[in-house]
């Protein structure tokens, strides 16, 4: 796409941001005819062809003009996610849904700085984002001290529960010392705070390094773990090889630093349900509307979120037999608070009435794959299947994508996104994701095009995840390139953004209408289906 066609675009985007939903609101003109009888976007021809690349950078437009006037976020907590939040809910009552918002207490988190570095035997300084990664909800605080290795297991298939009973300390000094432990088994947070309670003033968390670095890349590589609750001191994130490496290093001593905000807030999420469908059979989609701290999230998740706004415009005159539920949450990148919240809060039969959960977190990565969660555990990777009903879901998308001659690929149920509460009291999932922080391989281009060795996302959780990446501190080669091979506007590539729109309209239209593709659900085999997913899927800041 030319450059002039991208400033087109953008300035159309601003437009629409002002008058697009004024316009639509606008009553008919007195001297018009009345018009006949509309039964909406009814079916998936009719809806696809209504959603489209601009209707969805619309409300990005949106998304992006708020977080610019609200100091360049929109997380969950600040001025810049309640105007999101209060854009979404807008637009969704203009449209004629059933709106609530639903609020919560939760622990907002923000680094100010960091800095970690070895000091003996052999000085060397990490790098934020590269070697390391201070945690979500890491403590502030200064330390310097021995680090001592706990619990750990460095022999394959190295399944870990390195600190995660407090007697995994017995007989191990960390007191005043720096607590080496490996991932596996536990939260984050339960790691750590039996780490403090053991007297250690810092701790690392290495990966796991369970599997294989070909199939399990997630278990081997820099991670950005979330602690989901207040901690008192640094806690940092390495690798599996740079903490096997620590582990090896005979009187290792490190610095750890970090200034961090950590404090309850309040924070809401927003439910929009179409007024007719039957309620005891309920089609559930959601996307979470927060970014992190650090950006706008525009892809993360202003991609999601958005794509869903402009879905639920455009079916605002059907009449659909199920009752239809789109969910904006907050709080997912605190560990998918606001969606555990929505879900901790229903009935048995209240849960039992939603027939399916579908999740759209990051469908535009700018060097993305085209990725459908896998439901039916086909690719034998990482988590098992999703509960009964989501291998059905699964093969839904895939006949979309098959009808657009556009590869897919299966991707995990890790957890790490707001499907997971709905998974852990059986109700089967699904969605799409175009990939984060992991990089593109060879085999990817050979299928999608794009830079081998650079992350799916390159401004994942950064704040560069905008529509001006390279300004906002973006790698401008690599942008270059990106932009030479794909129509990007901003952050956001347009090519995934417009197909990855069409499959959730597809997708949704046809189960508003039939569900029948989906296994009968009882309350019965929804609770052993949850005990099975439980043991499967842990959620956001879990290990």
């Amino acid at each position: 796409m030319a450059v002039g066609s991208r400033r087109r675009i953008l300035a159309v985007t601003t437009a629409m941001v002002l008058v697009g939903s004024v316009i639509a609101a606008s009553p008919a003109y007195a001297g018009k005819p009345k018009p006949k009888p509309d039964p909406g976007n009814d079916t998936p021809a009719k809806l696809t062809r209504a959603v489209n690349t601009l209707g969805v950078l619309r409300h990005l437009g949106a998304f992006q003009y708020i977080a610019h006037r609200y100091a360049d976020t929109r997380a969950s907590g600040t001025p810049g996610f309640d105007k999101s939040a209060e854009y979404v809910a807008w637009t969704m009552k203009l449209a004629g849904y059933q709106v609530t918002r639903q609020e919560f207490e939760f622990v907002f988190c923000e680094e100010t700085s960091s800095s970690f570095a070895q000091t003996a035997p052999t000085p060397t300084t990490y790098t934020d984002g590269q070697t390391y990664e201070l945690m979500q909800c890491s403590g502030s605080g200064d330390a310097t001290g021995t680090v001592v290795p706990v619990d750990l297991n460095l022999t394959p298939p190295r399944a870990s529960t390195s600190g995660c009973e407090s007697g995994d300390f017995d007989g191990v000094d960390v007191t005043g010392k720096i607590a080496l432990l490996q991932r596996g088994s536990c939260n984050f947070s339960v790691k750590a705070l039996n780490a403090i309670d053991a007297g250690a003033i810092g701790v690392i968390i290495m990966n796991q390094g369970n599997g294989t670095p070909e199939e399990n890349a997630d278990r081997f590589e820099l991670f950005n773990g979330n602690l989901g609750t207040e901690i008192s001191v640094p806690v940092v994130a390495v690798s599996y090889a740079l903490g096997e490496q620590f582990a090896n290093t005979a009187g290792l001593t490190v610095h750890l630093a970090a200034d961090t905000i950590s404090e309850e807030r309040t924070t809401q999420n927003v439910i929009a349900e179409t007024r007719t469908g039957n309620a005891d059979n309920v089609v559930m989609l959601g996307s979470h509307l927060d970014s992190v701290p650090a950006g706008p999230g525009i892809n993360d998740n202003g991609s999601g979120s958005a794509a869903l706004l402009e879905i639920a415009w455009q079916m605002r005159k059907v009449k659909p037999t199920n009752k239809v539920r789109f969910a904006w949450w907050g709080a997912e990148e605190g560990g998918s608070i606001g969606s555990t919240n929505y879900v901790n809060l229903l009935t048995e039969e209240q849960a039992a009435q939603i027939t399916l959960y579908l999740n759209f977190d990051m469908i535009a990565s700018p060097n993305y794959t085209l990725g459908i969660y896998d439901g039916d555990n086909s690719d034998g990777v990482g988590a098992g299947p999703g509960p009964a009903g989501s291998a059905e879901i699964e093969k839904a998308f895939e006949a979309f994508y098959a009808g657009r001659r556009a590869p897919t690929k299966g991707t995990d149920f890790s957890g790490r996104s707001d499907y997971a509460p709905f998974i852990a009291v059986g109700i089967p999932a699904g969605g799409l994701f175009t990939g984060a922080e992991a990089p593109k391989t060879a085999e990817e281009v050979a299928v999608w095009g794009g830079v081998a060795g650079a992350p799916l996302d390159p401004c994942y959780h950064q704040a560069c995840d905008s529509f001006s990446p390279v300004a906002d501190g973006a790698d401008a080669a690599l942008y270059r390139e990106l932009d030479r091979q794909y129509p990007l506007i901003g952050n956001v590539n347009l090519r995934a953004l417009d197909v990855n729109a069409d499959a959730i309209a597809a997708v949704t239209i046809t189960y508003a209408f039939d569900t029948s593709s989906l296994p009968d659900r009882t309350a019965a085999t929804a609770r052993a289906s949850a005990r099975s997913a439980v043991g499967n899927v842990p959620f956001a800041d879990a290990a």
